[in-house]
């Protein structure tokens, strides 16, 4: 008998169980996150990835998607495959909540509400600070040019308007109506509205427009590290907003692609000392301070509230600022 093909089919029986475990040897998520975390995740991760590989024999690749955070989620939700989402409101995610990828206590399922690192919101001016910006009532001097991105599509966008506003509210005096006028001037000094965080770092430190960059504060560093020579600088406002951008695993794609227990391990990881370390390293404020070791000292003590502190809560934010007519339509209108 002739065990030729015989053997051929065992041949490539073996070499069908070997394709089988290399590809089991690999897995793919994406992360669909916000602009300015995209220095933070290359290092994080490839963190992660030594990490992974170390314990599950498994190679993991990462792939990132990054533009303004409303923009993001409406991208999620329209059908842009995320196995995470790394977004700078947690408004954000529970709008691909509401459209049924991601369960809705999601904030229960991580430390901190789902929030591994904070921010807030600082100037960003030019050398010398020739207009002499100092607080938030600077920027709303004549002749003085802010640049801020649309507060309708990017989480850094919203939250200076919401740290210009909150600022305004709770000073001496202060009232929703003192507010509204304050911020109503504070966009007659805006030249153009860029459609996220980094778009807006372009104009400021690129194309030279504006006195200041209203910035997060991890991406004020990042520009003043890029353009040194520029001799760009950093002013802490008397008061900000306390920023908490939300991370989600995406239940309805990794259940598809079942990467779950992958793409929940990679949301952990940024709550260990590795992922806190990581994180302080690029300005993002640590949970952890421990965990960050002398880094967390680099950060200035500023005082921030938070946004319930001043706006209730977020769909209160979004029903009365930034839902179409609301405040922000409004005063753009004029």
């Amino acid at each position: 008998m002739n065990r030729l093909p015989s053997l051929y089919r065992v041949g490539l029986a073996l070499a069908a169980l070997a394709a089988a475990s290399v590809a089991h040897a690999q897995v793919t998520i994406s992360n669909v996150s916000y602009d300015p975390t995209r220095e933070l995740y290359k290092d994080f991760n490839a963190a992660f990835a030594r990490i992974w590989l170390a314990k599950t024999h498994q190679n993991v690749t990462i792939q990132q998607s990054h533009g303004g955070s409303g923009k993001q989620a409406r991208a999620v939700i329209d059908g842009l495959e995320a196995d995470v989402v790394t977004l700078g409101l947690p408004w954000d995610i529970d709008a691909i909540s509401r459209s049924g990828q991601i369960a809705p206590n999601w904030r229960t399922r991580l430390p901190n509400n789902a929030t591994p690192y904070t921010s807030t919101i600082v100037f960003l001016v030019r050398k010398g600070n020739p207009k002499h910006i100092r607080d938030w009532s600077d920027l709303i001097r004549p002749g003085v040019q802010a640049i801020t991105p649309n507060p309708k599509v990017s989480a850094g966008g919203r939250m200076s308007y919401l740290a210009a506003w909150g600022y305004a509210r709770t000073r001496p005096g202060g009232s929703d109506a003192t507010a509204r006028d304050f911020i109503t001037r504070l966009y007659r000094n805006v030249p153009v509205l860029d459609s996220g965080a980094r778009a807006a770092t372009t104009t400021f430190a690129e194309r030279g427009l504006g006195d200041v960059l209203v910035a997060w504060e991890n991406e004020a560093h990042l520009a003043q590290e890029e353009f040194r020579a520029a001799g760009l600088e950093i002013v802490t406002p008397s008061v900000s907003v306390l920023a908490e951008p939300s991370v989600a695993v995406v239940d309805k794609v990794v259940d598809r692609r079942h990467t779950r227990a992958v793409a929940t391990a990679y949301l952990q990881y940024l709550y260990s000392p590795e992922g806190q370390r990581i994180a302080a390293q690029h300005w993002y404020r640590p949970r952890d301070t421990k965990a960050a070791g002398p880094l967390a000292a680099r950060f200035p003590k500023i005082p921030l509230f938070t946004v319930e502190k001043v706006f209730k809560d977020w769909d209160t934010v979004e029903k009365v600022h930034f839902a179409d007519r609301g405040v922000f339509d409004q005063i753009i209108r004029r």
